[in-house]
């Protein structure tokens, strides 16, 4: 049995629209980008399905893109354009996109060209090695689109 004072404290926040607008963009982000993937890809099986949206990164929208400026603009709204939480969330979400579009896309082009190397090298110099993890960044229009879709989410909690 909880506590009345749990149950307040989870009332409060399932009720914070920062809280609720984050979450909602994050889950409208996945399954956006789930749908997409189905309709692209056809995985063959539902384990697929699952480790897609729950492991893959990249794709349409960028959901670390979603999440970050719907942080960032329920935080103008609730605390103020001027209040220290709006500049956190703001540079953190500027961090976050440009991560995103950088350093995460050009680390799994990287992997790719070195499992390559591997791929190609392993039978000749019987090179025994594991591939590495190809990390998926984000193209300029994934990380626009899951902003977009963060912003308006975000509004929507806060003005309604």
């Amino acid at each position: 049995m909880l506590s009345q004072r749990t149950v307040d404290l989870l009332t409060r926040i399932f009720e914070n629209p920062v809280f609720l607008s984050a979450l909602s963009s994050w889950l409208v982000a996945q399954v956006l980008k789930s749908c997409i993937m189905l309709v692209r890809n056809r995985p063959r099986s539902a384990r697929e399905i699952l480790l897609h949206i729950f492991w893959a990164t990249g794709g349409m929208p960028s959901s670390h893109s979603a999440v970050v400026a719907s942080l960032a603009t329920s935080a103008a709204f609730v605390e103020g354009p001027d209040s220290t939480l709006f500049f956190v969330t703001l540079f953190y979400a500027m961090l976050t996109l440009r991560d995103a579009l950088g350093v995460r896309r050009s680390a799994g082009a990287q992997a790719k060209v070195i499992n390559q190397l591997i791929r190609d090298l392993s039978p000749h110099f019987a090179l025994r090695s594991r591939l590495v993890k190809e990390v998926h960044g984000h193209t300029m229009p994934e990380v626009f689109v899951g902003t977009l879709l963060g912003f308006f989410i975000a509004v929507a909690f806060c003005t309604l």
